[in-house]
């Protein structure tokens, strides 16, 4: 490894719940804004949950009908935020055999999956999509923003559940770091929302039924929290070789200084303190700092009880209880594969601008969590250094840490 601020973030770019753009969603943060909304009144009534957060912007709007055809909706939210990620960057003339893609996902085409196969079903192989392939397959998103860009370092395309997002920006850093990029574009994208795949999860009493105010149910941290919130979007952000970007005289977000990637081996849902304690401290020994310089903390935190408590149990032991702690699925739901790339960007804000959004809906925090999770009115801050966390099904854990440019 080479020093800790080789790598910088200059473009971000988010379809969410609470904007059609990353500067659109992280005002909606400041603003402590919900995107968690009602479904349509066909949701199917059998279901126990009949909330979600939904994306306020078509992505068939900014695609346009002939492409977005032959997209399925995880694709077409990645090339939308991918395209604004690389305008926001100021569109870095880059050869393209030194530009990469990272996109992960945690479930896939689904709705295509799902939707094709009831066509199938109902119509026989004739009424099928000739794009039904590429628009079921989990490599999809990164390979359709390769092909939007021109990128030909890679395309690639993790996928481990809820942390895919996070762990595609860890392994842009390493392109960049080992020289094979000089440009990365990295992030996460998920479409799932979908009866079938509400059903499943509910059937794991992972997601809240609550059936008051949608924009009040997730609430992580809280003591009575209910459990998660289905969401869709994407979220990406330019990474760039520092004196790539110093060269071009690029606007600079900061820096991505260290990464970790591990798996706890542990259960195939259920939440492991012991890996995510690895997992943080890793990314400290990568960014070369100590728990003492992290000022920040975006936790995964996605509102269940043993997710949160786990989470919280972790930080204390791997950072301590001095650094501010935010969780913003507390308005965002939890957009699975997009989470942990929104995460980082939601750390890495807080460190340019200096200021820790709120968690929404924590109205009695868990006395059994000892962290200072900033709820109410959000913290003036100035962190020199944050740390954000992303975990999946699977014993996947992905620790991020941002700073201020050198």
């Amino acid at each position: 490894m080479s020093g800790h601020h080789d790598v910088l973030v200059t473009g971000l770019g988010a379809l969410t719940p609470l904007g059609a753009t990353a500067a659109d969603s992280w005002q909606a943060l400041l603003d402590q804004r919900s995107g968690v909304r009602a479904l349509p009144g066909d949701w199917p009534e059998d279901l126990p949950v009949r909330i979600a957060g939904t994306v306020t912007a078509d992505p068939v709007d900014i695609l346009g009908r002939v492409q977005a055809r032959r997209l399925d909706r995880g694709e077409q939210l990645a090339v939308a935020a991918a395209r604004q990620a690389m305008e926001d960057a100021g569109r870095p003339e880059v050869e393209p055999e030194r530009l990469a893609v990272v996109v992960g996902t945690g479930i896939g085409g689904v709705l295509s999956t799902l939707g094709q196969n009831e066509l199938y079903a109902s119509s026989g192989m004739r009424r099928l999509s000739p794009h039904a392939v590429p628009m079921l397959m989990p490599n999809g998103p990164a390979a359709w923003v390769s092909l939007d860009l021109g990128a030909r370092a890679g395309a690639r395309a993790p996928v481990s559940a809820c942390a895919s997002g996070a762990e595609a920006i860890a392994v842009g850093l390493d392109l960049i770091r080992l020289g094979r990029a000089d440009v990365v574009v990295a992030g996460g994208t998920e479409a799932s929302v979908h009866p079938f795949i509400v059903a499943a999860f509910a059937q794991m009493k992972a997601l809240s039924r609550d059936e008051g105010d949608p924009a009040g149910v997730s609430r992580p941290f809280d003591a009575d929290r209910t459990g998660f919130v289905m969401a869709e979007g994407a979220s990406v952000m330019v990474l760039e070789r520092a004196d790539f970007a110093r060269a071009r005289g690029a606007r600079v977000y900061g820096a991505l200084a260290g990464a970790a990637v591990n798996s706890s081996a542990h259960h195939i849902s259920a939440s492991d303190a012991e890996g995510q304690i690895l997992a943080i401290r890793a990314a400290l020994r990568d960014a070369e700092l100590e728990p003492g310089d992290i000022g920040h903390v975006h936790a995964h935190a996605t509102s269940t009880e043993g997710g949160d408590l786990a989470e919280a149990d972790a930080i204390a032991k791997a950072v301590g209880d001095h650094p501010t702690v935010t969780a913003t699925k507390s308005m965002t739901g939890h957009m699975l594969g997009a989470s942990g790339a929104f995460g980082a960007t939601s750390a890495l804000l807080s460190v340019h601008h200096g200021v820790v959004p709120a968690t929404r809906n924590l109205r009695t925090a868990d006395p059994r969590i000892h962290l200072d999770v900033v709820a109410g009115e959000n913290r003036t801050d100035r962190p020199a250094a944050a740390l954000a966390n992303s975990f999946g099904f699977g014993g996947h854990n992905v620790s991020l840490v941002v700073t201020r440019e050198s």
